[in-house]
């Protein structure tokens, strides 16, 4: 009996096989021999003069399918959080082009709209859909530009706010797009770059006054890509959700449990309890509950709700705003844990002994209610003796045991010896129309570190129980520091006297005795510094390669679901090794956990770097009003073009161009991080004291501008010959970049 296909059985393998398409892949797939090959050689080329198949190359399709591998161009990316593109070529019948769903691999480049990709074509979906793999990118998306509109008889321009940016932009007649003078606008490039003159762009959106307080984030948003609305069905979604009942979670309402958050906290995720252990086995030991939001019961996995957290992959915290990584329905409401309110939440019952080491915990999936919503400082005045209201009947009861608690623990973290850096953090006041009223540096508080400890034996207890139950999980991983970094910071500490020696496996307690060294001295925030610099950016995996910073050796983010889609992921996986319910991690999400992880560290530095503008932006609108005005600081890099300058008052940094230095040529150390006169023999170095004028602040772009006035006291003198050339933009904005403080 022939095994010769018939003409729509043959016409269906090459419409679902595009990758087994010649004569003898045909061939092969049923099982044709001697004859009936050449009856197939026949069928083919009868198909192909009716025009039923095409042949090209000993290939053959049916007529009008798309080539096995061909060139797409990306047009969106659809609720789902899927690739979608369309043959780069239209079609020559003028057709509706065909939609085809990208499938990126692991370790692909990241694609968006409008980016060209060579793909190969995949078996089409059951529902017929298109599906193609990438076999690699060949060309990028319109470029975006962020910037200040500037109307022009014929033509506008956009001044771009972005630092890095070294030119304006054309835009051409009718292209404007309605922008007016001064407005700032979003724009698309239009064309190649030209070898001269100035690039095209075309203006896509309107986003108001430039000046406005509002916009100072809002351009960070814009300019860092960071999805700020919420779709349709996320918004449906979550005004579906409703309150959590009891069922089979384990009733913990009787806990008198307490949130502890700063005074601006926009939502609550993670409440604390101690006490004595009364078991007679551990004799001085703690017992410490904390309760996390049961975020997963609210975001089910392959949700819109949770498709969209993922593709947010966190929060991302402004002065005057939050872009939440969840609806407010659930990051404000029914995942907070507000005082007085039953709400869902996983927490841990951690065992110390009286030395402060773990001895037991467990998981449980159970029903809770807040005692009581306060703020570090409320619970510090308590403790240091002076109680509120609020606080005074709390004291015996839940603050001291808190204390007690984080007292032992503090035994067991100084013998682990995590690293200890000291780096304020700024804290920026708006008035209620988005005006900076003030610049501070946060005081740091033992209750900070009280929660800050516990959170942290919460995350090591989550990463331990998956471990046992063989579970997967995305660790929170930070590599030890790379040895050219290392080398770099001993150049530095060298500068001050120190040493940080050669030739051992460094560990976080050979830089604890460099910090605390310095710790009160006038070097301290250099060393801080430099040391943070020369640390590996965090990330998240599914592979463990411990946290250095933290000397632990396995940390798995759990604490926050409602801020960080990490924590999210740790949860599912304790539900499902648990068996707590169906809403835990999935077999395909499990497949997908390194690419998840790639992902969330991408969004993670994405929102870090929205946040470190931001905050640049509204310190030089702060400093706008005291150009001219003097101010103490320290010098915190060195470059070739000049030193940047920290100052005391705000922790704002900026940059003295070699150029005001005098007319003099400073030669520059890269290794010792020194620029020195030739003429007057001056040394400026890492960590010295100067007075500055401000000569330039710019809010638009965060851009600080000073004017060298005195070093350690003495003042600079500006006489000699002028060897210094002017600084490219785009070298400055490049140093900037590398001078600027990771966290």
């Amino acid at each position: 009996m022939s095994r010769l296909p018939d003409r729509d059985t043959l016409l269906a393998f090459l419409r679902e096989h595009p990758d087994q398409t010649g004569k003898r892949d045909i061939a092969r797939a049923f099982g044709l021999k001697g004859r009936e090959r050449v009856e197939l050689k026949r069928m083919l080329a009868d198909m192909a003069e009716e025009g039923l198949i095409e042949k090209r190359k000993r290939r053959h399709r049916p007529a009008g399918a798309l080539p096995p591998v061909l060139v797409l161009r990306v047009t969106h990316v659809d609720a789902d959080g899927d690739l979608w593109a369309e043959p780069a070529e239209p079609a020559e019948t003028g057709a509706e082009p065909p939609k085809v769903l990208v499938h990126p691999r692991r370790g692909d480049p990241a694609l968006g709209p409008g980016d060209r990709l060579l793909g190969r074509l995949m078996p089409p979906a059951e529902d017929g859909t298109l599906q193609a793999s990438v076999i690699r990118r060949i060309g990028l998306g319109p470029r975006r530009i962020l910037g200040i509109y500037h109307a022009g008889e014929e033509t506008g321009r956009i001044a771009p706010v972005d630092r890095k940016s070294d030119r304006d932009w054309l835009v051409p007649h009718g292209e404007r797009g309605g922008a007016r003078e001064g407005e700032l606008v979003e724009a698309e490039q239009i064309g190649r770059t030209p070898a001269y003159g100035l690039p095209k762009a075309r203006v896509i959106a309107r986003l108001g006054d430039p000046g406005a307080p509002k916009s100072i984030s809002l351009i960070a948003i814009h300019e860092h890509g960071i999805p700020d609305e919420f779709p349709a069905a996320v918004i449906e979604e979550a005004a579906r959700a409703a309150p959590a009942s009891l069922g089979s979670r384990e009733d913990l309402r009787d806990l008198p449990f307490v949130t502890i958050d700063p005074s601006d906290a926009r939502d609550h995720d993670d409440a604390v309890f101690a006490q004595a252990d009364d078991d007679p086995k551990n004799p001085g030991g703690h017992v410490i509950w904390v309760a996390i939001a049961d975020v997963a019961h609210y975001v089910r996995p392959g949700s819109a709700i949770d498709r969209e957290a993922r593709r947010r992959g966190n929060s991302t915290y402004f002065p005057d705003r939050v872009v939440p990584m969840l609806p407010d329905e659930l990051s404000g409401d029914l995942c907070s844990l507000h005082e007085g309110a039953d709400r869902p939440c996983i927490a841990v019952r951690i065992v110390l002994d009286r030395t402060g080491k773990k001895i037991g915990h467990r998981f449980t999936r159970g029903l809770m209610r807040s005692a009581a919503s306060l703020t570090y400082g409320q619970v510090q005045a308590a403790i240091n003796g002076r109680p509120d209201e609020k606080t005074a009947p709390l004291l015996e009861p839940i603050v001291r045991p808190l204390w007690a608690a984080w007292r032992a623990a503090g035994i067991a973290r100084e013998l682990r010896a995590p690293l200890h850096l000291d780096l304020p953090e700024r804290r920026i006041v708006l008035s209620d129309e988005g005006k900076v009223l003030s610049v501070a540096f946060r005081e740091r508080l033992d209750a900070h570190r009280v929660i800050e400890d516990f959170m942290i034996l919460a995350n090591v207890a989550a990463a331990e129980t998956l471990e046992a139950k063989r579970l997967p999980l995305l660790y929170r991983v930070h590599e030890e520091p790379d040895p050219e970094k290392l080398d770099a910071l001993r150049e530095t500490v060298e500068t001050v006297g120190l040493t940080l020696a050669k030739g051992q496996h460094l560990k976080t307690a050979h830089l604890n005795r460099l910090l605390d060294g310095v710790a009160g001295t006038e070097h301290a925030e250099m060393i801080n510094m430099s040391v943070l610099r020369a640390m590996t950016q965090a990330y998240y995996a599914p592979e463990n390669f411990g946290h250095f910073g933290l000397n632990l050796p396995r940390y798995g983010h759990f604490t926050s679901p409602i801020r960080r889609y990490a924590d999210l992921v740790v949860h599912r996986a304790l539900i499902r090794a648990h068996r707590w319910g169906d809403d835990g991690l999935t077999r395909e999400d499990e497949a997908k956990l390194a690419e998840i992880g790639e992902h969330i560290s991408m969004t993670e530095r994405r929102s870090m770097m929205a946040e470190r503008d931001t905050i640049d932006r509204y310190l030089a609108a702060y400093l706008a009003d005291r150009v001219g005005t003097e101010f103490t600081g320290t010098v915190s890099g060195i470059a070739r073009f000049g030193l940047f300058v920290k100052l005391d008052e705000t922790g704002a940094d900026g940059l003295v161009p070699i150029s005001s230095l005098g007319r003099e040529y400073f030669r520059y150390d890269p290794d010792a991080q020194t620029l020195t006169g030739d003429r007057s023999r001056r040394v400026i170095g890492l960590g010295q004291n100067v007075t500055v004028r401000l000569k330039e602040a710019t809010p638009i772009t965060g851009g600080l501008l000073f004017e060298l006035l005195e070093i350690e006291g003495a003042p600079v003198a500006r006489t000699g010959r002028s060897n210094a050339r002017p600084t490219p933009r785009r070298k400055l904005a490049r140093a900037r970049r590398r001078e600027r403080l990771p966290r």
